[in-house]
């Protein structure tokens, strides 16, 4: 990870503030910043199917890229 010196600085102090190497709380974030985007992924999903009409515009998208797919 390439970090500018404010981010090292950062880095060092969150790793001072856990008790652990720098290397533990990059890992640290970089599990967190993963958990939050599939936590926000898997909101949106919820969100997106229990929109109907959402649902019914992908089926047709859907059905209508095949067609255009055809025979290969």
């Amino acid at each position: 990870m390439r970090l500018g010196d404010d981010g090292h600085r950062a880095l060092e102090e969150i790793a001072r503030r856990r008790g652990v190497t720098r290397a533990e709380a990059a890992r640290q974030a970089i599990t967190a910043q993963r958990e939050r985007r599939r936590t926000g992924l898997a909101a949106e999903v919820q969100a997106l199917t229990g929109d109907r009409a959402y649902v019914e515009e992908v089926r047709e998208v859907a059905a209508l890229m095949e067609q255009l797919r055809g025979a290969w």
